[in-house]
C-alpha cells in the first residue's frame, strides 16, 4: 500500500536529522525535498540516490499559492505510483509549511496512509540561541502578513515572534526579499509598542560550525534595518504585575509574602566566611 511520509530536516543538516527522519529517508522508495541549502540537498541525495529536489517549482513573481499547489501534486503524483514516498522539508515540516498539511489531507482523503515527523524549528532555534523560556511570559507567534491583514490584537506583556517581515505583504515567490510594506508593519507595531523597544532581528544558522545571525534596533528604525527574508523578528515582553485578585483566588498572595519576607532577612544576614 503506498503511502507518504512528511519529514521536517532541521535547520542544520544532517546535524539536526533524527534517527527516525533518517530511517524514513534511507528506507523510502522515492524522496522529495524542499530545503533551504543545496549542500543539504546534496546530503539528501547520498541517503538515498532516489530523491530530488522540488525547488523548480518555486519561479520569482509566482504566486505562492500556485507554487504550494504545484508542490502538493507531485508529491502525490509520487505517492499514486506506488511505494513509501517521503517528503522533506526544512526546519519542522508543520511550522509555515502549506503544502506539508496540504499533502497529507489530500493523501488521506484519497485512501493512502500519511503522517508528519518532526523536526527542529526555526523557532526551537530561537529560543535555544536568544536564551527564551516561552513559559516566562508567554508567546505569541504571528507570519508578519496575516498579523497585519487581520489585524491581531497583541499584548505587550508577552514575547512576540514575527515570521517572514522580509516579505511582508508580498504573496508571491521573493528569494531577495520585499521590504517595501515594513513601514506599515512598524505602524502596526507602534499602537503597542514605543518608538525604542528593541526588536531582534535572528535568523538561525544553516551550519554548525557558524553561529545565528543576531542584530537589535529600536522599533522605530526598523523600516531602514537590512532585513533579510529569512530574517524572524523578536519583540521581549514588557514588564508585567501579577493580579492581586488571582494571588487571592489561587492561594499565593500568602506564598508570595512569605517569599519577600524570607528576602529581607536573608539580605540582612552578615556574610561568613
Amino acid at each position: 500500500m503506498p503511502s507518504l511520509t512528511v519529514v521536517g530536516m532541521g535547520i542544520q543538516v544532517p546535524a539536526h536529522v533524527t534517527g527516525e527522519v533518517l530511517a524514513c529517508l534511507e528506507t523510502a522508495d522515492a524522496v522529495l525535498y524542499l530545503l533551504a541549502d543545496p549542500v543539504a540537498g546534496a546530503w539528501v541525495e547520498k541517503v538515498n540516490p532516489d530523491a530530488r529536489s522540488l525547488h523548480h517549482l518555486y519561479r520569482p513573481g509566482l504566486d505562492r499559492d500556485d507554487t504550494y499547489a504545484a508542490v502538493v501534486d507531485e508529491i502525490m503524483e509520487s505517492v499514486r505510483g506506488g511505494g513509501d514516498v517521503c517528503a522533506a522539508f526544512y526546519g519542522h515540516a508543520g511550522v509555515f509549511v502549506n503544502p506539508s498539511h496540504a499533502a497529507i489531507r489530500r493523501a488521506r482523503q484519497e485512501g493512502f496512509e500519511a503522517r508528519m515527523l518532526p523536526g527542529i524549528s526555526a523557532e526551537a532555534c530561537l529560543f535555544a540561541d536568544l536564551g527564551i523560556d516561552p513559559a516566562h511570559a508567554g508567546c505569541q507567534s504571528f507570519e508578519a502578513t496575516e498579523l497585519l491583514l487581520y489585524e491581531h490584537d497583541l499584548d505587550p506583556t508577552a514575547a512576540l515572534v514575527i515570521w517572514q517581515a522580509g516579505v511582508v505583504g508580498n504573496f508571491t515567490y521573493a528569494p531577495d526579499g520585499d521590504t517595501s510594506r515594513v513601514p506599515v508593519l512598524v505602524d502596526f507595531l507602534l499602537r503597542r509598542y514605543a518608538p525604542e523597544h528593541p526588536v531582534v532581528l535572528y535568523e538561525a544558522s544553516t551550519y554548525a560550525i557558524c553561529g545565528p545571525l543576531v542584530d537589535t534596533v529600536p522599533l522605530g528604525e526598523l523600516g531602514g534595518a537590512d532585513l533579510s527574508p529569512m530574517a524572524t523578528l523578536y519583540l521581549e515582553p514588557r514588564p508585567s504585575t501579577a493580579s492581586p485578585t488571582m494571588e487571592e483566588r489561587l492561594g499565593l498572595r500568602q506564598r508570595r509574602a512569605v517569599g519577600a519576607a524570607s528576602k529581607r532577612a536573608a539580605a540582612t544576614l552578615p556574610f561568613s566566611s
